[in-house]
């Protein structure tokens, strides 16, 4: 007999806050799917008020894979998170289960659906811009990636200085632009669709702010607390998590409670206008409105004119 035709990767994306979480589980339901979360903060065990991970009981039965991996001391990079997401998607195709991935990282998610290679690394010359960012601050590193790399500085914003650091080490290794090494617009499996989720910012900022307050009213101070003896503080990705940071900055006594709100309120703003930029500029991905009451109904013809 002939082998059955695999079925396609569905990639959920948009901005934090907008709905990707339930439209996944709708889906998954559909589709008789499994869900990949493609969120690089949500790997990490413990992290779960701050990153608005679903409880088991939320998860309505469907299986969630790529969820607390990592101890918060382990660092995540995009490779490791690529190899685990692929393999993950063969082993659901392999069940003749459908694939749902969903997550807010822009970069993971281009990198596990889109023909990306990786470059090496080199731990001394990281060690050594590491350094050099400790010394100089992300800004100063930044004006020199523009120098020698515009276009990869145009997509990196300033304050990024774990992406600057590794842009410029790319640079370094392979004499030839970090920008060259992103990914292309080009599947790595054809039978592949992004849904996005639109939404207009005032009602995504209204959500966020929302979404902020329950997360402090819901034990994420206490959250911080636990993980901060678990080592947050020394885990080179974990640690950067927008939230915890601002947590940890009012757990030493650097800001107010209100402060610590206010200033994670507005960094995830800062990033949701960053997401919906990133995915933007993919023509590929369909829209569906967070508020049509058919959104999963066109998110599944979307999915069905993939067998056209």
């Amino acid at each position: 007999m002939p082998r059955p035709r695999p079925r396609p990767v569905v990639a959920l994306v948009g901005a934090t806050a907008s709905g990707k979480s339930g439209l996944s589980l709708d889906l998954a339901e559909r589709l008789g799917g499994e869900v990949v979360n493609t969120d690089a903060m949500q790997v990490y065990r413990g992290m779960d008020v701050g990153t608005a991970k679903l409880a088991e009981a939320e998860r309505r039965g469907v299986p969630h894979h790529l969820l607390d991996l990592l101890e918060v001391t382990e660092p995540a990079t995009v490779a490791l998170f690529q190899g685990w997401a692929r393999q993950a998607i063969a082993d659901i195709r392999d069940r003749d289960a459908t694939p749902v991935l969903v997550g807010g990282s822009a970069l993971y998610t281009r990198a596990i659906l889109d023909r990306f290679e990786f470059p090496g690394t080199d731990d001394s010359l990281r060690r050594e811009l590491e350094v050099e960012l400790e010394r100089v601050g992300s800004h100063a590193l930044h004006e020199r990636l523009a120098g020698v790399d515009p276009e990869a500085a145009a997509q990196i914003l300033p304050d990024n200085g774990r992406r600057v650091v590794r842009a410029l080490e790319v640079v370094a290794l392979t004499g030839r632009p970090f920008s060259a090494s992103l990914p292309r617009l080009e599947y790595a499996d054809p039978l592949t669709v992004q849904i996005g989720v639109d939404i207009d910012r005032p009602t995504l900022d209204e959500r966020i702010a929302r979404r902020v307050e329950e997360m402090f009213a819901g034990g994420f101070v206490e959250e911080v607390e636990a993980l901060l003896a678990r080592g947050l503080a020394e885990g080179r990705t974990a640690s950067r998590a927008i939230g915890y940071r601002e947590v940890m900055g009012y757990l030493a006594g650097d800001r107010s409670l209100a402060d610590a709100i206010e200033q994670t309120t507005v960094a995830t703003r800062r990033f949701a206008r960053r997401q919906d930029a990133w995915f933007r500029k993919d023509p590929r991905i369909v829209w569906v409105a967070h508020d049509d009451p058919d959104r999963v109904e066109r998110a599944i013809r979307a999915v069905e004119r993939l067998g056209r």
